[in-house]
């Protein structure tokens, strides 16, 4: 599915359920992890994450779609468009669109994790880090020695 094609289907279901017109831009956004959608106050757009209709398909798409409408139209009266608002509870319930849209399970692979290992060179107390250290401006907390790097490790 195209932009076109989503600005399209956004107008249909605009015009069929809340027998308003959708006058501004419905777009897709691959920057979008979190969320299904979103409906943009300043702009009155609304940006779809393409990821959705590619897992689930048209109909959880059509819901996302139903649920940035209510946030649009609720918006543009000036009524709650909020998520805890009455007016966008009773809408959500009247066109049937989902409060939040399914979660897509994380694909993306796990990162092993660092650890920088750190050793005072007079008491021999070991520090295990996750980010570097300035060992020229940091001193032991024990007993003020001089701190040293020693190695880098990875975690599984």
């Amino acid at each position: 599915m195209k932009n076109e094609e989503l600005q399209l289907l956004t107008e249909t279901i605009s015009m069929k359920l809340f027998s308003r017109p959708f006058l501004h831009q419905a777009k897709f956004n691959s920057r979008l992890k979190t969320t299904g959608g979103r409906y943009m106050l300043q702009s009155h757009n609304i940006e779809v994450n393409k990821k959705y209709y590619e897992v689930y398909g048209q109909e959880e798409l059509e819901g996302i779609i139903k649920h940035e409408l209510c946030h649009y139209h609720l918006h543009l009266q000036g009524k709650g468009y909020k998520h805890r608002d009455r007016d966008f509870k009773e809408l959500l319930q009247a066109v049937e669109a989902p409060r939040y849209c399914r979660p897509i399970k994380n694909t993306t692979v796990k990162r092993s994790t660092r650890l920088l290992l750190y050793k005072c060179n007079d008491c021999r107390l070991t520090y295990t880090r996750k980010r570097k250290m300035d060992t020229a401006r940091y001193v032991c907390g024990k007993c003020k020695g001089s701190i040293t790097f020693v190695e880098e490790r990875l975690m599984e």
